[in-house]
This record gives C-alpha cells, structure tokens and sequence, in this order.
C-alpha cells in the first residue's frame, strides 16, 4: 500500500492578501505533488519513434551511409574518367580484394605485416613505460624525457630509413626499428602527461588509505590517467601502422618479401592497379576493425563505463 503523507495545512497572517495568494498557490503545488506520490508513480511518457529515427540513432548505420557515399562517388568518378589505369572504379577494386583474398597471397602479406607491426608495438609499449617511470621517480628522468621527446618526436620515423639500412641491413629488424622510434615517443608523452595531470585530491586519498606503492599505482594513478593513457596507445597504433606500410615499400622490395607494402609496390610494378587498390582497402579495413573492436570496446568497458568520457 503506498506511503500517504499528511498534508500540512497553510495560513497566512490575518489581513495579508498577498499571503492568501501566496498560500493558496503553494497549496496547489502540494496537492499536486502528494497527488503524484500516492499515485505511486510519475505520469509516463510514450513517443513512437519510425523506423528510419530508430535507424538515425545506431552509429554504425550513420557511418555506413558515409562509406556507401564514399563508394558511389568513386564509382561514379572512375566511370565518367574511363582510365582503369589510372583510378580504376570501385567494383573492380573489389574484385581484386576478393580474388587476392581467395588465393591467400594478400593473407600471406597481411599476417606478415602484423606479426612485425605487433613485436614491434610491444616493444614500444615496453620502452614507453619504463621512461615514464624513470621520468616520475627522478628529476633527471624528467628532463630526459621532457628534452627527448621534444627532439625525437619531431623527428620523422620515414627520415630513419637510411641509417636504419646501415645498422641493421636489409629485412624486418630496419623495420622494426623505425616502427619502435614512431611509437615511443608520442606514446611516453600521452602516458606521462597522464599521470602528471592525477589531482592532489586523489594523491591525499590514496595517502590517507596508505595504499602500498603497487597498489597506489594500479588503484590511483592508472585509473586515472586510463584516458590519456589509451590516447598515447591509439595514437601510437595510428603511427606504427602507417610507419610500416611506407617502411615496407623500401624494405620488403629490397629483402625480396614483405607484408601489404610490398603488395602494394610488387602490383604497381606489374600495372595491376586494381590490386593496388585492394590492398589499400585492406589497410583502411584493418585500421577500422582495430579501432572500433579493440580500442573503443576497452574505452567503453573502462573510462566511458567510469563516466570519464561522454
């Protein structure tokens, strides 16, 4: 049975006219107001939204009509241009997806490539978080890494090429090289950016619970610094994936194999521009399915789910 609340009488003072008034209204706002709690629950509200406004909410399907878009306007350009060589259209590109896919040679370059992308991405990972640490625990860590990243973060992992074939020759450790120089340093910055910017105000709570160093650490600090954190991660996965590719135009013609790179440049040597386009596909393909099924899934099951980010 619901709660029913004793109304509580209002007066106001003996020839006051504007106290009845006054009275008289905060009367009707209680009544109504004890009227909707007896009533256990407040008036509903139903809207039938159609099925192209249900449509308009899921994201996905806003940004597939964007690459639908995308697709016919390639299409159309590559007919009225009527050069296969030069832009070939859009369905015989992914002809060539399909066929290179079917025969595993375009399968072959891609798990090349992301065998060295992933080694040498760890690596980076690795070496990003030991500078981080020994710039938080030292002034001099501090000034290297400030000093460091001002230099080398300017400096263009493609400009490394040269002296990457000097001192490591021809083949994958060049490439790994210039991969692990395009992601530390954009990476340590994000990272240590993160946790520079943790407020006072949770450094004292965790002092005030007298949280052990590991647990300070894992319980404090990563929490949060988790945005920038996963924004040092993102964009170094953004710089190492270009990174390869462009590294793998030099270095997978020069070893004799390779991954998409090397794909890329062995069908634009042989005039198959449609697989040149395939492959170009398959790196915008594989760019979107890391972004949307690793790096949003974590943001969402973390920082988003923690109302860190809207």
């Amino acid at each position: 049975m619901p709660f029913e609340a004793k109304r509580p009488a209002l007066r106001s003072e003996a020839g006051d006219p504007g106290g009845d008034a006054a009275a008289s209204a905060c009367a009707l706002w209680l009544n109504n107001e004890y009227t909707l709690a007896e009533a256990g629950r407040l008036p509903e509200l139903q809207v039938h939204l159609s099925l192209v406004d249900r449509l308009r909410q899921v994201t996905a399907v806003r940004k597939g009509c964007v690459v639908l878009l995308l697709a016919l306007l390639w299409q159309a350009y590559a007919v009225l241009l009527d050069n296969d060589l030069m832009f070939p259209t859009f369905s015989a590109a992914l002809l060539a997806l399909y066929d290179a896919l079917v025969q595993g040679e375009l399968l072959r370059a891609v798990g090349t490539s992301l065998r060295v992308l992933a080694a040498a991405y760890a690596v980076g990972v690795v070496a990003a978080g030991l500078l981080t640490v020994f710039a938080l625990t030292s002034r001099f860590g501090s000034d290297l890494l400030e000093t460091c990243t001002g230099m080398f973060n300017l400096l263009p992992a493609i400009a490394l090429l040269p002296l990457a074939l000097l001192w490591f020759g021809l083949g994958y450790p060049s490439i790994m090289f210039v991969i692990v120089h395009s992601v530390t340093w954009p990476m340590t910055l994000n990272i240590y950016s993160g946790f520079t910017g943790v407020s006072k105000t949770l450094r004292m709570v965790g002092r005030n619970y007298a949280l052990s160093p590991p647990a300070f650490l894992f319980k404090i600090l990563i929490p949060a610094a988790l945005p920038q954190i996963l924004t040092g991660l993102k964009v170094g996965w953004a710089f190492s994936w270009r990174t390869l590719i462009a590294s793998e135009l030099v270095f997978g013609v020069s070893s004799g194999s390779g991954g998409i790179g090397w794909f890329i440049y062995e069908k634009k040597n042989q005039l198959d521009i449609p697989s040149v386009f395939a492959g170009l596909i398959m790196i915008i393909v594989i760019g979107l399915l890391v972004e949307n099924l690793l790096f949003n899934v974590l943001e969402g099951k973390t920082i988003r789910k923690w109302g860190m980010q809207s």
